[in-house]
């Protein structure tokens, strides 16, 4: 779309074209040597509509197994059922989970983990020949793997997941997930007006000192978090920055605590915006009632502690809070995408994120809800398409300057990203034990192209297989490996580079006679094994010349 207006998309369970190319990319997935497929999708993609035709084109193949389709929230798993039913009625699904046990005599079986984590409970369900898990940045948890492992994702049985993010903080999804098959940018579904660009606001709170605040696997300590909110004032300033800058916008504000929640909601009160706050441990019918109200329009601002992160879907909101301050870039984008879905009337949304005083920690912001490089800081009031067009533009100048190889290999030193080269110079990111992305130059030319190594297949080109200036090869590589493993597999500075080489390292290294350097680090010594690795396996394939 070329206007700023969205134009609101009119609900059906029809697939828009890029969710028939999900399907289908994990449809052709299937017929390769992986089973255990992912797609990911911005938060506002119509996630559970690619569930619901998945099931509806592949039942019938599936010589009278059924599928499953397993969740986490009770909201995801009546929503996943109803879009089930609505896309082929004739469809017979169960709801499995805590009194309900609706597995017999269906041909779709939605469950809670929580109740798949219960033995009896998954051993009572038999002929699944389908696994699709929701939010599936969920899955590399022990009950997960578990649960997976019972219903035959390590013995073949075609596995998809889907989510908006592949990030989790403790790891484990490389182990999970052997390959995205698909993955789309917000920018591009902003562009075709499938979701409404977003714009953001610092709400700064002098008082707020996040140094204090400790961090556990990865992320912010809620409780600290919470207390830190409260101490500064932060919950006033919220309510009046709402009032300020949002004052007509039908809004939800993400906190750490439940108490921050119940206080946000009484600062909004305070300021005549209606407000009500909701939370994991809330009376079920209360919070139905609740988030009742707000679709009415009778409450204009929810709040709430870690319950309308997933599984929360109300168009007409345009405004975020992120009262949550994350390091978690999935985390901030499962919060600011319940804004970002078209309704009518509605031209845009609005982040409204918390800010303090913080030197220790990098929280995440409005940039990473792309896997664009934008740059860190962004512009108050300016919004997420513009500043990609103005960073588009930047590059565009940058590409045109380049001239020299020096220039050239400036470019990866440069990254964020872990790139390294062999020792005929070819540059490639190591993602996992069993694969790695690589480029080769187009012989004669100044251009690059694209390709990735697996073990099991050996050297694969991606579909356009068009040579391309260095900083497009570059970039669109460096995009693949953050969406196939996480980002600390490949990150430069990633922490555990920083340590001691471990004796299973050195001992690698003797074995294959290479020379560790006094004072090399963990990260170091790793480098160098990869090097020889890849180069030993890139010596072995007929490749163009660089």
């Amino acid at each position: 779309m070329s206007t700023a207006t969205v134009t609101a998309v009119p609900q059906t369970f029809t697939p828009r074209p890029y969710q028939a190319e999900a399907i289908k990319a994990l449809t052709d997935g299937w017929a390769g040597p992986h089973n255990r497929l992912a797609i990911v999708l911005p938060t506002g993609a119509g996630k559970t509509v690619i569930i619901a035709n998945l099931v509806h084109q592949l039942l019938d193949g599936l010589n009278g197994r059924r599928a499953l389709v397993i969740a986490h929230r009770e909201e995801l798993l009546e929503q996943a059922a109803a879009k089930l039913r609505a896309v082929d009625p004739a469809l017979r699904v169960g709801i499995v989970k805590a009194e309900r046990d609706e597995h017999h005599d269906v041909d779709v079986i939605v469950a809670s983990i929580q109740t798949l984590a219960v033995p009896r409970r998954r051993e009572a369900i038999r002929d699944i020949g389908l696994v699709i898990v929701d939010e599936c940045h969920h899955a590399a948890a022990r009950t997960y793997m578990e649960v997976l492992d019972h219903f035959g994702a390590w013995r073949g049985v075609p596995t998809a997941g889907v989510t908006a993010t592949m990030t989790r903080t403790d790891g484990g999804l490389a182990e999970v997930w052997q390959e995205v098959v698909y993955t789309l940018d917000i920018l591009d579904m902003i562009a075709d007006g499938y979701l409404c660009d977003v714009r953001g606001l610092r709400v700064t709170v002098d008082t707020l000192d996040l140094d204090k605040v400790r961090t556990r696997n990865g992320d912010l300590v809620d409780g600290q978090l919470g207390q830190a909110l409260e101490d500064s004032g932060a919950i006033e300033a919220i309510a009046a920055s709402y009032r300020e800058h949002a004052a007509d916008r039908p809004g939800v504000v993400f906190t750490p605590t439940v108490a921050t929640a119940q206080q946000a909601a009484e600062a909004m009160r305070a300021v005549g915006i209606t407000a009500a706050p909701v939370w994991g441990a809330m009376k079920r019918d209360d919070r139905r009632a609740t988030l009742a109200r707000y679709q009415a329009g009778d409450v204009q601002v929810l709040t709430n502690c870690a319950v309308l992160t997933e599984g929360f879907d109300a168009p007409h909101t345009s405004c975020a809070v992120i009262a949550r301050p994350t390091e978690s870039p999935g985390l901030y984008a499962q919060m600011a995408g319940r804004a970002l879905r078209p309704a009518p009337g509605k031209t845009d949304a609005l982040l409204l994120d918390v800010v303090g005083a913080s030197t220790r920690h990098k929280l995440a912001s409005m940039v990473d809800l792309t896997t664009r490089d934008l740059g860190q800081q962004v512009e108050d009031g300016k919004t997420l398409r513009q500043v990609a067009e103005e960073a588009a533009a930047v590059e565009h100048r940058r590409i045109t300057a380049a001239r020299v190889e020096a220039e050239e290999f400036n470019a990866f030193g440069q990254s964020a990203i872990r790139w390294l080269r062999t020792a005929d110079g070819t540059w490639f990111i190591r993602l996992t034990n069993q694969m790695f992305l690589f480029l080769v130059r187009d012989p004669g030319t100044r251009l690059y192209r694209m390709r990735r190594w697996t073990e099991a297949e050996g050297v694969c080109p991606p579909k356009d297989d068009t040579p391309r200036p260095l900083t497009e090869a570059l970039t669109w590589l460096e995009m693949q490996a953050r969406t196939i493993v996480p980002g600390v597999f490949v990150a430069r500075q990633a922490r555990w580079r920083a340590g001691q080489p471990t004796s299973k390292q050195l001992g690698l290294c003797r074995r294959l006679g290479l020379k560790v350097e006094r004072g090399s680090t963990a990260g170091d010594v790793a480098d160098l094994i990869d090097q020889d690795r890849v180069g030993r396996v890139l010596g072995q394939l007929i490749l163009p010349a660089a």
